[in-house]
């Protein structure tokens, strides 16, 4: 019996309770749904396998004592099959206690669910649009962009656990001032010269123009304008590339790659996508002209001031191409917008939201910006090419995909984080991701020396998995599904890292417990065969749980 099973029934006797009080003439208003009623795991075992305190919640609306209310929902509980016992303790906690069958019976179910166990259909129906990394094509991603990487693609992929239909997006800012600058340290480089004042630093530029020279090999014989805007071009597309692939190598996907210059380009009518989204905002009633500039009045959406969007002389501002994306994003049919910034981004926070109520959106519903803080690496080296930061490439080099994006993922993004290089390239015990791979690998092993004494999976009797250590391992299996779901809600990812740390050290402490494999001359049993499908159940829960890190599960450490 499942969580969900549980709480189906347990809604049941809600709803059957409710109704006897309706004909007994009780005026009952109760609006109540299956997600409402909540299981939770008791932190002391010796409570029972699940606990509730839905009669707490519902002993006002029923004008009863709320232990009244758990005394009869428990009489109801305790006659359902798989349930040894329901018991009321303190001010009106139901305490569920499962026998060894019902309890046990979801290993079977997890190994015939595979990949699919712990995915849920809680956000189906929602389109969500999730921006991340962006960063400038202008040098190599570095050590803020690698968390935003992994958060981002964690976050991703816990949504489309939950049923969400997300589009991994990545915005270009290759528009503006820095790619003029961009395009003029290359060129200089190509000619030898010093980079320019306010330029890019770092022999990364240097070998740009040296793979713009085996390009363009007549670069230097062109006008000056012509040069640079080749250099910037070849430059750009070359940059570009490369931080497409470190992504991929870094296990990061996207789905859509949107230029900023593609909103400034003029269509047919002569219009870009940046004027016309002005005048939708005007349209609005939000838009006015003052001081021979153009204004959004975003203080109508709790912003402490209102943004120019176009100056007096013509040029459109930043916020002026913010807003055209925000409204090609909702073009493109997604309700929802999710941004993930980094720290030095606070105050875009009201700026987006403002957009949103602006373009006729609800801030509070249909946009989220995510806050990300910093990341620092002790003993971690500038990189030798961009020579002031530290490059995702070198980092990856270093401490590996698997620990550094299981590290990333692992804690909260709005909280600051400073990695230990020592305690990621440990194979021991006190490094999280060896800890959870080797649980991982650990279960495969079973497999394979299960098959080599010919323990099959031909029997299942989940009444014998009735050590202590089984009902614990049992019960954090079951809650796979809500982590996921919870993750997902919460944009957390690390809620699933810290799952499958306690998932491992319960699995090691029943191998360490109950044999799987016979011993010596012990004949074959249902015991083995039960627990065969146990170990592979949880072998399946953590390799389910590393992928929504976007990290690896071996079979052999």
């Amino acid at each position: 019996m499942t969580p969900d099973d549980l709480s189906r029934v347990l809604f049941d006797l809600v709803t059957d309770l409710v109704e006897r009080r309706r004909r007994a003439g009780d005026d009952v208003e109760l609006v109540l749904t299956p997600e409402q009623i909540v299981l939770e795991r008791p932190k002391n075992r010796d409570h029972g396998d699940w606990a509730s305190n839905i009669a707490m919640r519902l002993a006002k609306p029923l004008g009863s004592n709320p232990r009244e209310v758990a005394s009869e929902l428990a009489t109801g509980l305790a006659a359902v099959d798989g349930v040894t016992s329901a018991e009321v303790a303190g001010p009106g906690f139901i305490n569920v206690r499962l026998d060894a069958a019902a309890a046990g019976a979801l290993a079977k179910a997890i190994v015939d669910a595979g990949a699919d166990y712990g995915r849920s259909d809680k956000l189906a129906g929602e389109r969500i649009n999730l921006e991340f990394v962006s960063a400038n094509p202008t040098g190599p991603l570095h050590i803020g962009h690698t968390r935003w990487a992994a958060l981002g693609d964690s976050i991703s992929r816990v949504l489309r656990a939950a049923g969400a239909d997300v589009a991994n997006e990545y915005y270009i800012n290759d528009a503006g001032n820095q790619m003029d600058v961009f395009g003029r340290s290359v060129l200089a480089a190509a000619k030898g010269e010093p980079t320019p004042e306010g330029g890019y630093p770092g022999s990364y530029i240097a070998d740009l123009a040296a793979r713009v020279l085996e390009r363009e090999p007549n670069l230097l014989a062109l006008a000056d304008d012509v040069a640079l805007h080749t250099a910037k071009e070849i430059a750009y597309e070359l940059q570009l590339g490369e931080i497409r692939e470190s992504l991929e190598r870094f296990n990061v996907h996207f789905d859509v790659f949107t230029s900023e210059r593609r909103l400034h380009a003029r269509n047919d009518d002569g219009l870009s996508d940046v004027d016309t989204a002005v005048e939708r905002l005007r349209a609005q009633g939000h838009v006015y002209d003052e001081d021979d500039a153009v204004w959004v009045r975003t203080t109508d959406f709790g912003d402490d001031k209102d943004r120019v969007i176009r100056r007096g002389n013509g040029v459109y501002t930043y916020f002026a191409a913010d807003a055209a994306y925000y409204l090609d994003k909702g073009d493109r049919g997604f309700g929802h917008k999710i941004y993930l910034l980094g720290a030095d981004h606070h105050g875009y926070v009201h700026r987006l939201k403002a957009l949103a109520g602006a373009a006729g959106d609800d801030p509070e519903r249909d946009i989220e910006v995510l806050i990300g803080q910093l990341v620092s690496i002790n003993g971690a080296k500038l990189s030798k090419r961009a020579g002031n930061i530290i490059e995702l490439d070198d980092l990856q080099a270093w401490l590996g995909t698997d620990a550094l994006r299981y590290t990333l993922a692992r804690y909260p993004a709005d909280s600051p984080l400073t990695i230990d290089p020592e305690i990621l390239t440990r194979r021991t015990n006190d490094n999280p991701v060896f800890y959870v791979q080797y649980a991982h690998a650990r279960t495969c092993a079973v497999d394979r020396n299960a098959a080599s004494v010919g323990l099959d999976r031909s029997a299942f009797a989940p009444e014998l998995l009735e050590h202590e250590t089984e009902s614990a391992l049992l019960g954090a299996l079951q809650e796979f599904p809500r982590i996921v779901a919870q993750a997902a809600e919460l944009r957390e990812p690390h809620r699933v890292a810290r799952y499958i740390e306690e998932l491992a050290g319960l699995y090691h402490r029943w191998y360490d417990n109950c044999r799987v494999l016979p011993l010596g001359e012990e004949p074959i049993g249902d015991l083995h065969r039960t627990r065969l499908h146990l170990n592979d159940a949880t072998g399946q829960v953590l390799r389910n749980g590393l992928d929504l890190l976007g990290v690896s599960a071996p079979e052999r450490m």
